[in-house]
């Protein structure tokens, strides 16, 4: 009875010991499974133009370039456009790597979008719509895309990343906003000035239409001598 407790025993032990001395081969194909195959791409600064919005929308034009299996894996991040995926996706990881590397050809030409102009030159939506309208910021043309949760499609303008870089540098946003700032006070001081001649004019034409009315209820003037010219007959 004891014998056969003993041999339970060590059966038992043999099993635990088994198991612990295979878990770190099944840890080491567990790790080589997650193994990941990384690139990279350098994303220099005239692409990107210090814009957080300009680097999500470079982002999201190397996605939408991509397989949608694929997507998820690809990354922008500062400086540099990150693709990582599983070593066991060899092929598809190269085929990923090749659009990319493609995409990021001409990736400093990608046009700007209004949004990313907002923020890459520190502006509010209306005055990137009055300056747009008054030729201060160029546009290269319009782009319609079919925005989720709209049942139409949406039409704007985009712009050279050039043209926007220039505003940038040259500062020419702070003087576009003095500028306004100007041509507003001077409207405001003609409207003043134009409503003070109203308001004078409305004076005016009250103050002679009191007058006139005030002479129309006054009794006609009597003429002296009139009842006996006219007791006389002289005008029959």
């Amino acid at each position: 009875m004891a014998d056969k407790k003993r041999d339970s025993l060590r059966k038992v032990l043999s099993g635990i010991v088994a198991a612990i001395a295979g878990a770190p081969d099944r840890e080491q194909g567990l790790s080589t499974a997650k193994a990941s195959a990384v690139a990279e791409w350098p994303l220099p600064p005239s692409a990107t133009l210090g814009s957080a919005l300009r680097l999500k929308g470079i982002e999201r034009e190397i996605r939408a370039r991509l397989p949608w299996a694929v997507r998820k894996f690809a990354k922008a991040e500062t400086g540099r456009i990150i693709l990582r995926m599983l070593k066991t996706d060899a092929d598809a990881f190269q085929a990923a790597s090749a659009i990319i590397s493609r995409t990021l050809e001409g990736i400093e030409t990608l046009a700007v979008l209004p949004r990313e102009a907002e923020d890459i030159l520190t502006i509010s939506a209306r005055e990137r719509h009055k300056w747009l309208k008054d030729g201060r910021l160029k546009s290269i043309g319009t782009r319609t895309v079919k925005m989720r949760g709209r049942s139409k499609a949406v039409t704007f303008h985009v712009f050279d990343p050039r043209h926007i870089e220039d505003v940038l540098d040259r500062d020419l946003a702070s003087a576009w906003r003095e500028e306004d700032a100007q041509e507003a006070s001077e409207n405001r001081r003609r409207g003043a000035g134009k409503a003070a001649l109203t308001r004078a004019g409305k004076r005016q034409r009250k103050a002679r239409s009191a007058r006139t009315s005030g002479n129309d209820d006054a009794p006609p003037p009597k003429l002296e001598g009139w009842d006996t010219f006219e007791a006389e007959g002289l005008l029959r």
